[in-house]
């Protein structure tokens, strides 16, 4: 893995919620920490909503994790557009993230239940 990138289970149960709606729930939740950026929660798709996320046509790109799809969030008061990422095929060195999807914080909220 690279060196400034880890990956560990993230301890208890974390809630994902847009607002009001919570999107998921999980104990299986993996914890990504990457050089100097704040932790980063990701939720096996399982154990997601899924219904209320919509694949959009962005993609990034990114040197030491591969390319992210992205999601937009369908609620009954809007839609949260790309508010969502996926490594759908990661690089081998982070392929545990694989199956997950983390959040923008400012529209999503990942928190401990």
């Amino acid at each position: 893995m690279a060196g400034h990138i880890s990956i560990a289970p993230a301890k208890g149960t974390w809630v994902v919620r847009a607002g009001s709606a919570i999107l998921g729930e999980t104990s299986r939740a993996l914890e990504m920490r990457e050089g100097r950026y704040p932790p980063v929660i990701y939720v096996p798709r399982d154990d997601m909503a899924m219904a209320f996320l919509e694949k959009t046509a962005k993609h990034t790109t990114c040197p030491h994790k591969g390319e992210a799809s992205y999601y937009s969030v369908i609620l009954p008061i809007g839609t949260l557009e790309n508010t969502v990422w996926s490594y759908e095929s990661p690089i081998p060195a982070v392929a545990d993230i694989a199956g997950h999807l983390a959040f923008y914080p400012d529209h999503i909220k990942v928190e401990p239940a």
